[in-house]
């Protein structure tokens, strides 16, 4: 640590929303120049810590120091005025504004009221030197990957002269390669002398990163030790309060009726895909069985994602073939879907109608409505079933939700709660939720426990094992590759828009799927998993 001072503490802050109480007695005291991790599950009272110290919200009782003298911030620009700023998972920046402007904004360079293009330039230059951050200052905010936006709300954060920055899940949305950039950064800011509260659902990159870590539990400060006194597991005991039987469910081999995998059609079966952006030179072949659990694994933009949506009808494919349990997605005449650009489009009604269900890779932006209430948010894609000329028969609906809910184990609030009050786990598990119904088929997870806890993602695991289990084909994407070998009966690797490799159960090696991932030598693919050049 560069100092041994005490920047931020705590002392007996409560906060209470309501009925629910975040935060209950948390005393907690952050050292000058550390990089400090609080960990804990969703609900337990680490954001709201982040936003009190902030300013974003008042403590109801307790009180809050900054070396040494007490504050009590009411909003965030009072507290930026004492070196103190959040970078949050969620980003606030200018999209449509350059990068220079949201890394000024606030704090503009101008001469006798007008901005100074050249002092601007000037700054931004002995910023980047002196962060060692390298970024253009004139592309729009919203041109930029994820990891990039993170790095200009660092350039913020410096040129606000913060002292004391908050990182609220920093790594939730970024890829291996810029998780390591991020970690450089973290490092070089504590170099700099810059105090790091670090908030984060990875437990071995705060286990590696922080000097401190304090856990949290139902809004209380359970303990607080160096980190080179922690593992993972301890950390996981003391945030749920028991110890895990193991990190994953029972990995069953999947039977149907005692037949062998060739006997039986595939739940899923894609044939020729291909889809703009997905490269147009490659066609892709790919089988799942009931009862199978199937991972696609691959860098961030391999195309897993636009693979899966494709197959669903989220996004229009250029062409291919899509079968459910043998029957071919087909247009009311009967012919079989084969569409081209600017055809037909498979929609994902027709999707949900034949037995396939999708969990988007954003909750937020692509799978909730977040004023809306749970049962709204369960009942969406079930509306055909429940309703008739447009009126809700509430009876039924409540049948299918309540089944749903408990089917998925979603707590924290009642059928009529929006869905925006409940922890990120619970939010998840609603979305799971939707496709606990009779009927369906085939269930893709695209990055199923992204921005949950460890406590939530055991019973996300539990629910996945549970679907293959039925008799469901599981399709899962996820950047996690230690999720993957846990629960998946076979492992696909992209790159590239294609198809390069394929393990089985129980030949998951981490090493060899990451050397497919990044361009080594690839793996025969037997039939039903293919990659065609056109």
């Amino acid at each position: 640590m560069a100092d041994s001072a005490i920047h931020v503490e705590l002392r007996g802050i409560s906060k209470r929303f309501g009925t629910t109480q975040a935060v209950d007695e948390a005393s907690l005291a952050v050292a000058r120049g550390s990089i400090h991790g609080l960990v804990g599950e969703n609900g337990a009272g680490k954001s709201t810590i982040g936003k009190i110290i902030s300013g974003v919200y008042s403590a109801d009782s307790g009180s809050l120091l900054v070396s040494g003298l007490p504050e009590s911030f009411r909003t965030p620009r009072q507290a930026f005025g004492a070196g103190i700023t959040t970078i949050a998972q969620e980003l606030s920046l200018l999209k449509d504004r350059s990068v220079a402007d949201n890394v000024f904004c606030g704090v503009e360079a101008t001469r006798f009221g007008i901005m100074s293009r050249r002092e601007t330039k000037r700054r931004f230059a002995e910023l980047t030197a002196g962060t060692g951050i390298r970024l253009d200052p004139a592309p729009k905010a919203g041109s930029l990957s994820v990891a990039e936006q993170q790095m200009v709300e660092i350039l913020r954060a410096a040129a606000r002269g913060a002292e004391f920055v908050i990182m609220d899940e920093p790594s939730a949305r970024l890829s291996g390669t810029e998780r390591d950039q991020l970690h450089r950064l973290l490092r070089e800011m504590q170099g700099r002398g810059t105090t790091v509260l670090l908030i984060s659902h990875f437990l071995q990159e705060v286990l590696d990163l922080s000097d401190t870590v304090t856990v949290m539990r139902d809004g209380r400060i359970v303990r607080t030790a160096d980190a080179c006194d922690e593992t993972t597991d301890s950390l996981i005991e003391a945030m749920i309060g028991r110890q895990l039987s193991g990190n994953y469910p029972p990995k069953a081999m999947r039977t149907r009726s005692g037949q062998p995998q060739q006997a039986e059609p595939p739940a899923l079966r894609v044939r020729g895909l291909r889809r703009p952006g997905l490269g147009a030179r490659y066609a892709l072949d790919l089988d799942v069985f009931s009862g199978e659990i199937v991972g696609l694994a691959g860098l961030v933009g391999a195309g897993r994602t636009e693979f899966v949506r494709a197959v669903y009808g989220a996004d229009p494919m250029a062409e291919g073939e899509i079968q459910i349990s043998g029957k071919p997605l087909t247009k009311p005449s009967g012919r079989p879907l084969r569409r081209v650009l600017g055809g037909n489009r498979l929609r994902p009604t027709r999707a949900i109608r034949f037995g396939l269900g999708l969990i988007p890779e954003s909750r937020r932006d692509q799978g909730l409505l977040p004023d809306r209430s749970l049962r709204e948010n369960v009942n969406l894609p079930h509306l055909k079933h429940t309703t008739k000329a447009g009126i809700v028969f509430r009876r039924a609906e409540r049948n299918l939700v309540v089944a749903a809910v408990d089917g998925a184990e979603v707590r924290g609030g009642g059928l009529e709660t929006p869905v925006h009050l409940f922890s990120g786990g619970n939010q998840q598990k609603s979305l799971f939720a939707r496709w606990m119904v009779t009927g369906l088929k085939v269930l893709i997870a695209d990055e199923p426990t992204r921005g949950v806890d460890v406590g939530s993602k055991r019973s996300i695991y539990d629910l996945i094992a549970s679907a293959a289990g039925r008799g469901l084909a599981v399709l899962i994407v996820s950047s996690e590759l230690e999720e993957l070998i846990g629960l998946c009966h076979r492992i696909v690797v992209m790159r590239d828009g294609q198809f390069v490799a394929e393990f089985t159960h129980p030949v998951l090696n981490e090493a060899d799927i990451l050397r497919q991932a990044f361009g080594g030598e690839p793996t025969p693919c037997p039939d039903g998993l293919k990659t065609s050049p056109q």
